[in-house]
């Protein structure tokens, strides 16, 4: 009995000691200074001519040394997931256009998140909140949540900071990416923020529309061409007809207006029926339940399954429904009327869409994970 009690005894004694030393040794390295370069260089997006001035968020401005690092944190599973098994780019997927091909989000449990992950290309040019229901007014904003929702990396941000600040690595790019002196100033806001750099570089603008339409370089088919003239971009509907073009919503050069509406999907009684609310769900405006963000439509066809909730597995899919109109609630988009598309308009129209896909997107070393 004394020798188990003298065990037990300095078991004890051990796990006191840990629980104490724990606290000493991360305040010890949080205190401890960084060296190296510490004079952030801006960067100025490349924006083609023919697209609108990025939208300048001067609480984040952009360094190539913040892109670098967010390059790194965005990719890197050790550092964000609890586990080891996931990071942003696992939901982001570069050759999907940056989603990642499922209806919803897979987290590290493999259970699905509450909605489809939406591409990152191209939000430099988003002026309305990000998400599919605004949640989030600041880019930067919106990579905090993912990282602590237990459908997702379902991580403890305090653990994350443990992580940087003892990285033989991640110190000295904060430093050299924020100014910082010492590994206590590693923040989550500085993380976010830089992963909010890198992802503003991403940018999509050399698809065969581009080269057709601003470059001059390329032709449309005619499949193409029908599609744009008679079923896109169409400014000023005729008499009696009904279909009312696509561009109204998802109008160039981005292709998505970045709006909230109610696009028709949804067979409720009422507007206090849906069960995602969208962005009422966030501004409590009964009026904006059931609408979401109008994504781009750039590289369309390599982001299937289409919707906030993924039920559209295909771009069929999608046009039978905006052809079939929507459900008569009040706070539908007028655009949602319905329409008749004949089997060779919805090739035409599928092929134009097809247009919009960026090769060079999807192999942009810039956007790669770091080697």
């Amino acid at each position: 009995m004394v020798r188990q009690y003298f065990i037990f005894g300095f078991l004890s004694l051990l796990a006191v000691v840990g629980c104490t030393e724990d606290p000493v040794d991360n305040a010890i390295i949080d205190d401890q200074a960084i060296t190296g370069p510490s004079a952030p260089t801006p960067y100025a997006l490349e924006v083609p001519a023919y697209f609108p001035a990025p939208i300048v968020d001067p609480e984040n401005p952009i360094t190539e040394e913040g892109i670098e690092l967010g390059r790194h944190i965005f990719y890197d599973r050790d550092i964000l997931s609890s586990d080891g098994s996931m990071s942003c780019a696992s939901c982001h997927k570069q050759e999907l256009a940056f989603t990642d091909g499922l209806n919803r989000s897979l987290g590290i449990r493999q259970l699905e998140g509450g909605r489809s992950a939406m591409s990152l290309v191209n939000l430099a040019f988003n002026p309305s909140g990000f998400n599919w229901d605004g949640s989030s007014p600041k880019l930067w904003e919106q990579a905090i949540h993912p990282v602590e929702d237990m459908l997702e990396l379902d991580n403890d941000w305090a653990e994350v900071l443990r992580k940087l600040r003892e990285h033989d690595d991640y110190p000295a790019r904060f430093r050299a990416a924020f100014g910082i002196d010492r590994k206590e100033e590693i923040t989550r806001e500085l993380t976010v923020k830089a992963i909010a750099q890198f992802e503003r570089t991403i940018i999509s603008a050399d698809s065969k529309f581009d080269r057709v339409v601003y470059q001059n370089t390329d032709f449309f088919t005619e499949a193409e061409q029908l599609g744009a003239d008679s079923l896109f971009f169409v400014e000023n509907v005729p008499p009696g007809t009904l279909h009312p073009g696509c561009g109204h919503c998802h109008n160039a050069p981005n292709f998505g207006d970045n709006k909230f509406k109610n696009n028709g999907i949804e067979d409720v009684a009422s507007l206090d029926d849906f069960v995602d609310k969208g962005l009422g769900g966030v501004n409590g405006n009964r009026f904006d339940n059931g609408k979401f963000r109008t994504p781009t439509l750039r590289n369309i066809a390599l982001t299937a399954p289409y919707m906030h909730d993924g039920r559209f597995k295909t771009l069929e899919e999608v046009l039978d429904h905006y052809a079939s109109g929507g459900h008569n609630l009040e706070n539908e988009d007028p655009n949602i009327t319905g329409f008749t598309l004949t089997e060779r308009e919805k090739e035409a129209l599928l092929a134009f869409l097809n247009t919009l896909t960026d090769e060079s997107l999807l192999t942009d070393e810039r956007f790669s994970a770091p080697r």
